[in-house]
């Protein structure tokens, strides 16, 4: 190895460690270059002449040779080695990362306008579709849903520990600017947990995805979830272990945050009731074959809600979910993906609860049934260019009550994307997506949204 691909491949490793040394200017590079180059040159003339002058006692009274062998073998082994995956702080290894998204949409609603502040204006949301007026047409832009996480590893003899935390912008409720002057947003917190993880499995405890969702099989979409109406889709507190049962099965079980959201007889307004008294237990089993994965959940849940006299109800609300990912084609470049969902009393996990929980008639209780799914077909078209297909429904079945005419019924969408990645870690995407909501009415609204986004992951 010359001395010039040496010192090109230290300051590769230092650039890659620390990303400000890869932005110095070209004269600052060449510099230390030059003084890299001019050290292993002078190490190993010094080394030449020392063997082309060794007789047996020279050598013997004579320890340089060796001492610059070493240097020089030192230098070239630190240019060899790999660049370091993180930064350690005593014996914790920390990783950054995260990326930066630009979300851009001109929205056309059949029915109706949405007020500022709405999160349809920030991502597909199916139950703020307006129903019931003119139709207008609006156009956001914006970059809450950038998100940075912090992780680390400790070893502890056989195990080690963990630890993640998760942030972005896009979940926090109010905001610190506005779009007329300086466009500040809340930072909100998505995850925060820390793990044992052995040979055996890994015990988890803190804030997490569900156990009751599949975030792997959710498709690749320019929008902040997609196919929103037809997923799982929550994040809460919870402890949960997950065993290793072979090297492609694994059994996850947790106890989760309960909550229980309703809506009375006289009004479709979603209610937090916050009356809980246990957990909800969760389940899930994932088996892998070849490329592929596929996930069976469960959930049992206590609906329960109690008045301001302390009079009320509980019932027991349960659900199952399948799901999967199917690779084929050319290095797995196409994908299938799915989800379908079927539950009683379990509204608030599904569709970022597009329905409630249970209706409260009085001081009774009465849950509601929920069907949901979605399907996704990517194709690979080069190693840069793909494209995600996508549909997507939920199906709500309420009791035999009278049911405020406001209360959401049903809600689909189709949805199609084309992603570019110019250069690694950088997608730029585009995407068109049709919507529609229905309420017990029988009154509907549509949108149709043309969206534009842009990320760069680090």
């Amino acid at each position: 190895m010359s001395p010039r691909h040496i010192g090109l491949a230290l300051l590769s490793a230092t650039a890659l460690c620390a990303p400000a040394a890869a932005q110095s200017s070209t004269a600052d590079i060449e510099q230390r270059l030059s003084a890299m180059e001019a050290e292993i040159g002078r190490l190993k003339a010094e080394l030449a002449a020392a063997k082309a002058a060794a007789t047996p006692a020279a050598v013997a009274a004579a320890p340089a040779a060796p001492a610059l062998e070493t240097r020089v073998a030192a230098l070239e082994e630190k240019a060899a080695k790999p660049a370091a995956d993180g930064f350690k702080s005593g014996n914790t290894t920390l990783k950054i990362g995260g990326y930066v998204k630009l979300w851009s949409a001109v929205s056309r609603y059949s029915a109706g306008t949405t007020s500022s502040g709405q999160l349809l204006r920030d991502f597909y949301l199916p139950q703020q579709i307006p129903i019931g007026g003119e139709a207008t047409t609006h156009s956001n832009m914006h970059v809450k849903q950038s998100r940075f996480w912090l992780s680390g590893s400790t070893p502890l003899g056989e195990q080690t520990v963990g630890v993640y935390t998760e942030i972005d912008f896009q979940t926090a409720q109010g905001s610190q600017g506005s779009e007329r002057t300086t466009n500040g947003y809340n930072p909100a917190l998505r995850r925060a947990y820390f793990t044992l993880t052995g040979k055996s499995g890994q015990l988890l405890i803190g804030q997490d995805w569900s156990t009751f969702q599949n975030v792997g099989v959710l498709p690749e979409t320019t929008d902040f979830i997609g196919p929103t109406e037809g997923s799982v889709f929550v994040r809460q507190p919870l402890i949960r272990y997950t065993a290793t049962l072979s090297p492609k099965v694994q059994l996850a079980v947790a106890l989760e945050n309960p909550e229980s959201a309703t809506i009375s007889t006289t009004s479709a307004a979603l209610i937090e009731n916050d009356d809980d008294r246990l957990p909800d237990l969760t389940t899930k089993l994932v088996v892998k074959s070849g490329k592929a994965e596929f996930s069976l959940a469960g959930l049992l849940h206590e609906v329960r809600a109690v008045n301001e006299s302390g009079e009320g109800d509980s019932k027991l609300g349960f659900g199952i979910s399948g799901a999967g990912k199917i690779p084929f084609g050319p290095d797995g470049r196409h994908d299938l993906r799915f989800m379908l969902n079927y539950g009683q009393g379990i509204g608030h996990y599904l569709g970022l609860n597009f329905a409630p929980d249970a209706v409260l008639a009085g001081t009774d209780l009465s849950t509601v049934r929920t069907v949901a799914g979605f399907a996704a077909l990517k194709f690979g078209w080069t190693a840069n260019v793909r494209s995600t297909f996508m549909a997507s429904f939920q199906n709500v079945d309420y009791p035999d009550l009278l049911i405020p005419p406001a209360a959401n019924k049903s809600a689909w969408s189709l949805a199609g994307n084309l992603f570019w990645t110019p250069v690694k870690a950088l997608d730029v995407g585009i995407e068109y997506r049709h919507a529609e909501r229905e309420i017990v009415s029988g009154a509907t609204g549509r949108l149709d949204r043309f969206e534009l986004a842009a990320k760069y992951s680090f």
